[in-house]
């Protein structure tokens, strides 16, 4: 007697599942984001729990940076002591010009003595090559400094590169969030050893949440994307809730079916993801069943 009763409600049940009105069924999924470690050392701040909310660009911890800043102290007095051995060229070649000057006095001088016969072609020579002498020794000079205040400026320029990538390290000691969305997962705690990759948390945008459902392919004729269906969370029992959804992905190429799926026609084997971005009043969450009519 018992076998038949339980034969009945067996028969029950499955009657009720093939009486289901949905054209499909998913779950509920959101942009999920792992923020992991950009450097290494102890973690000196992590205010934060999971179920917090965060927005893009939120400070939420630090990692110990103490060493990059004080290679940062060293490379901005390294800095400044090379440019303080930069040679002050109008002094140093300012002797050569005043000679110049005057040995082209005298040449004028030689000059309209010798109009005057007063004076020879030699000295006159002498006095001209002398200055050709002076300004070969000033372009020579010029060259020299030239060369040395480029090598100087290159050398400066290359620490302050080294400079500016010690301050994106620093920067990168700062635990920032990359998105809004509502903490999952908290890896870390205060105290522990940061390395690079290492996960810190997890993050999820849980107010714009889609249910991610299949389709056979007879049912995509049916939709297209920025169509707006209903969705319907299943929450257990007669907990059951209507939301307004809108086909915001498609997927290209097909699958088969998942075990947990069941579409309106069950004897499909291959289906296509779809996703239908609703917007959460906060009942929804991840993992939640949930189903579509078109």
């Amino acid at each position: 007697m018992k076998r038949i009763v339980y034969a009945v409600v067996a028969m029950l049940a499955v009657s009720c599942g093939e009486d289901r009105e949905f054209d499909a069924q998913g779950t509920f999924e959101a942009t999920e984001v792992v923020v992991s470690s950009e450097a290494v050392g102890k973690i000196l701040e992590f205010n934060i729990e999971e179920g917090h909310n965060v927005k893009s660009g939120m400070l939420l911890g630090a990692i110990d940076s103490i060493q990059l800043h004080l290679q940062r102290k060293q490379l901005f007095a390294q800095q400044s002591a090379l440019l303080a051995s930069r040679p002050d060229v109008k002094k140093q070649v300012s002797s050569f010009r005043e000679q110049i000057a005057k040995q082209k006095k005298e040449l004028l001088r030689v000059e309209n003595m010798l109009s005057e016969g007063a004076a020879t072609k030699k000295q006159y020579d002498d006095i001209e090559a002398q200055i050709r002498v002076l300004e070969s020794q000033l372009e020579a000079t010029l060259s020299t400094l030239s060369k040395n205040t480029s090598t100087i400026n290159d050398n400066s320029a290359a620490i302050e590169v080294q400079i500016a990538a010690l301050d994106d390290r620093i920067s990168k000691c700062q635990i920032v969030s990359p998105v809004n969305g509502t903490v999952l997962v908290k890896y870390t705690e205060v105290g522990e050893l940061a390395s690079i990759g290492k996960p810190l948390m997890k993050i999820a945008d849980l107010e714009n949440i889609y249910l991610r459902a299949y389709f056979t392919s007879s049912q995509l004729s049916k939709i297209k994307l920025g169509d707006t269906v209903k969705v319907v969370a299943d929450f257990g029992g007669d907990e059951r809730y209507d939301y307004e959804g809108r086909v915001s992905w498609i997927s290209s190429e097909s699958e088969f079916t998942p075990k947990t799926i069941q579409t309106k026609d069950s004897r499909a084997n291959l289906v296509y993801a779809v996703k239908i971005a609703v917007k959460n009043d906060g009942r929804l969450k991840i993992g939640l069943a949930g189903e579509v009519i078109l």
